[in-house]
C-alpha cells in the first residue's frame, strides 16, 4: 500500500509527543531529585526511621503497643509511616511543581499538568523502594514485616499513591493560583499524619470523635494496608475501600477539571 502523500514524513502522534515529554521531564526530576543533594537519599531513609525511634521512646512510657489488636507495634507504625509519607510527598512535591518546571512551558508540548504527573509517578517510585529497603531490613531485624496478604498490600499502597495524586494535582493549582493556600497546607501536615492514625491507634477515640475523624480518607487506606500484612489485625470501625475510592476519584477528577479550567493563569505565572 502507498503512503498518504498528504501526511508530513516523520510526524509523530499526539501520544508519542506526550510520551518523550514526561520521559524527558521525568530524568530530569530524577537527576535532581535524587543527585543535586549528595544528602538527599540519607534523608529520605532517615526522617521515617528518626520517627520510629521517637515513637518507640515514647511507647516505653505509655505502653503504646498494647493498644495495637493482633499486630506489632513497630511493624504496625512502619506501615503506617510509609503510606502517610507517600500520600503527603505526593501532596507537597506536585505543589512546586508547576512553579518549579515554569520555564518549560515555552514549549507548546509541555502542559502545567505533566510535571505532577511526572513527580507524583517518581515520589511514588522512591517511596515504594524506600519501603521495600524498610520491608527487607525489618526481616533481618527479626520485625514481622512480611506481608501475610501481598495482593490486598500492594492494592492498598497504589490505593494511597492515586490519592496522593488526586491531592497533587489540586494543591498544584490551588498552590500556584493562591501562594497562601500552599503555606497553610504544609501546616497541616503534621496534625494530618496525627489524624490518620498512623502513630497511634483510632480505635481509641471517642466514638462521636471516630465518625469525625473517618471522614479523612487516609486511615481507610492505612488500616486496609496494614490488614495486608497483618491478617487478624483488627481495623478501625468505619474502614471502607469504597469510601476511599469516591473521595480519591473526585479529587482527581476535580484536579485534572481544575488543570483545564486555568492552564492559561498556571501558564502565566
Amino acid at each position: 500500500m502507498a503512503d498518504n502523500p498528504t501526511a508530513p514524513r516523520g510526524a509523530r502522534s499526539p501520544w508519542q509527543v506526550t510520551r518523550s515529554v514526561w520521559y524527558a521531564m521525568f530524568m530530569r526530576e530524577a537527576i535532581s531529585r535524587t543527585m543535586s543533594d549528595r544528602m538527599g537519599w540519607f534523608w529520605m531513609i532517615f526522617e521515617p526511621v528518626a520517627m520510629v525511634g521517637i515513637m518507640v521512646a515514647i511507647r516505653s512510657f505509655i505502653s503504646g503497643d498494647r493498644l495495637i489488636i493482633n499486630a506489632p507495634f513497630i511493624p504496625w507504625m512502619i506501615t503506617g509511616l510509609m503510606g502517610f509519607f507517600l500520600v503527603r510527598e505526593g501532596m507537597l512535591r506536585g505543589m512546586g511543581a508547576i512553579e518549579g518546571n515554569s520555564a518549560l512551558f515555552a514549549y507548546r508540548q509541555v502542559q502545567p499538568v505533566d510535571p505532577v504527573l511526572v513527580r507524583n509517578f517518581l515520589e511514588g517510585m522512591l517511596r515504594t523502594f524506600v519501603f521495600l529497603l524498610f520491608i527487607a531490613g525489618g526481616l533481618m531485624l527479626g520485625l514481622e514485616m512480611y506481608p501475610d496478604n501481598a495482593i490486598r498490600a500492594m492494592a492498598a499502597w497504589l490505593s494511597l499513591w492515586s490519592l496522593g495524586l488526586g491531592l497533587g494535582l489540586f494543591t498544584s493549582v490551588a498552590a500556584t493560583l493562591v501562594p497562601e493556600i500552599g503555606r497553610v497546607i504544609r501546616m497541616l501536615s503534621l496534625p494530618l499524619l496525627i489524624i490518620s492514625g498512623v502513630i497511634f491507634p483510632l480505635n481509641q477515640m471517642p466514638h462521636w470523635l471516630l465518625e469525625y475523624l473517618m471522614l479523612n480518607p487516609i486511615p481507610h487506606a492505612l488500616e486496609t494496608l496494614r490488614l495486608g500484612f497483618f491478617e487478624n489485625y483488627k481495623v478501625i470501625h468505619g474502614t471502607s475501600m469504597l469510601y476511599f475510592w469516591l473521595v480519591t476519584l473526585s479529587l482527581n477528577a476535580l484536579g485534572l477539571l481544575m488543570h483545564l479550567r486555568f492552564v492559561d493563569r498556571l501558564k502565566a505565572k
